[in-house]
């Protein structure tokens, strides 16, 4: 797919997919949006020492990042997943400037989750390792031993690829968090809360980032 880099309202960028007439992340902030929905709304909320956390959509790297150095800040040991169908080149990622904005000493860690192989398990530091699988969602079947303390679901909107959404891949996800596991999006659309929970989350809808009312958190039960 062909990506053209933006700037968003925080100063950091994002990527416009013009087939999709989609933006990677929001244009009123990048790094705002990943950090209130994935970071406050998620992470924060799981206070183990060691997380497995599932990403659906590995796209510019971002929240692998951030999750990243909230590590080296908080001291939680991570295994971080995350699906992706379509990886950047070197030339799309290579000229995001998300470290260069807000952790700098950490410019080379965000070069070494994209340069990482795919399908490999790699410890980027003793605290984090990150698995990334080159997969489609709707095809790929979890380890059966495989689950989840956390799932980042950052697909692109339901409007734009409806596939992503359906309710046999959110109970494919379902099925792979673990009791008490924490879902978070950015789509808060009515449809999507209540399939999640016809799959055993108790849903609540979240104040949204810069630019978007609402989010949603469930929380398995």
């Amino acid at each position: 797919m062909q990506k053209h880099l933006i700037v968003t309202e925080d100063g950091s960028h994002t990527l416009f997919v013009p087939d999709l007439n989609e933006h990677y992340h929001s244009t009123h902030g990048a790094i705002n949006e990943s950090v209130h929905v994935y970071i406050h709304a998620g992470l924060k909320q799981q206070t183990n020492e060691s997380i497995n956390i599932l990403e659906i959509g590995f796209g510019t790297g971002l929240n692998a990042y951030l999750t990243l150095c909230e590590t080296i800040q908080n001291g939680q040991h991570i295994r971080y997943v995350s699906l992706e169908k379509y990886p950047l080149s070197e030339a799309e990622y290579s000229g995001l400037n998300y470290a260069a904005r807000i952790f700098p000493a950490y410019q080379e860690h965000f070069l070494q989750i994209h340069r990482a192989p795919w399908n490999i398990p790699v410890d980027i530091t003793p605290q984090f390792q990150l698995l990334k699988v080159q997969a489609d969602l709707i095809s790929y079947r979890f380890p059966e031993s495989d689950k989840f303390d956390l799932i980042y679901f950052d697909a692109f909107a339901p409007d734009k690829q409806p596939e992503m959404w359906d309710n046999e891949v959110l109970e494919k996800i379902a099925k792979t968090t673990r009791q008490e596991g924490i879902f978070v999006t950015y789509c808060a659309k009515g449809i999507v809360r209540r399939n999640l929970a016809s799959l055993g989350f108790l849903m609540e809808r979240l104040p949204g980032p810069p630019g978007k009312k609402e989010i949603l958190r469930g929380r398995k039960i």
